[in-house]
C-alpha cells in the first residue's frame, strides 16, 4: 500500500527517528539512494522524502489517550497546538515535526 500523505523533511535520518522514537511509527520500506522512507502507524501510512518542506497533506494518527501523549510530547520538547474537544466524541491535536510538518493526533471518546 502507497502512503497517504508525503512529507518533504531537510533531513532524512533525523526525520526517520523522530517519526519511529518519539511518535512511535514503524518503518515499512526505505531507499537511502532514491532519499525516502515509508512508516506506518495503526491505518496511517506516510512517506519522508528529503527536499524542502512544503505544505501538503496531513496525516490522521489515532492514539488512545490524546491528552498523555500531548504531554509526553511537551516533555520531549515537540511543537504541539492544544488539545480540542468535541464534546464527548473526539479529542484532536496538532503536533508538528522538526521541519514544520503538521500531523494530526485524534482520540475516539
Amino acid at each position: 500500500m502507497a502512503p497517504t500523505v508525503w512529507y518533504h523533511v531537510r533531513d532524512l535520518d533525523a526525520s526517520r527517528r523522530f517519526y519511529r522514537e518519539t511518535l512511535g511509527f514503524e518503518e515499512t520500506a526505505v531507499d537511502f539512494d532514491e532519499g525516502w522512507s515509508h512508516l506506518r502507524h495503526g491505518d496511517m501510512e506516510i512517506g519522508l522524502v528529503e527536499g524542502e518542506p512544503t505544505e501538503n497533506g496531513v496525516a490522521h494518527v489515532v492514539v488512545p489517550d490524546l491528552k498523555a501523549e500531548a504531554e509526553r510530547l511537551r516533555g520531549e520538547g515537540v511543537e504541539v497546538g492544544i488539545v480540542v474537544e468535541l464534546q464527548g466524541e473526539l479529542r484532536l491535536l496538532d503536533v508538528y515535526d522538526p521541519d514544520g510538518n503538521r500531523l494530526q493526533l485524534s482520540e475516539e471518546l
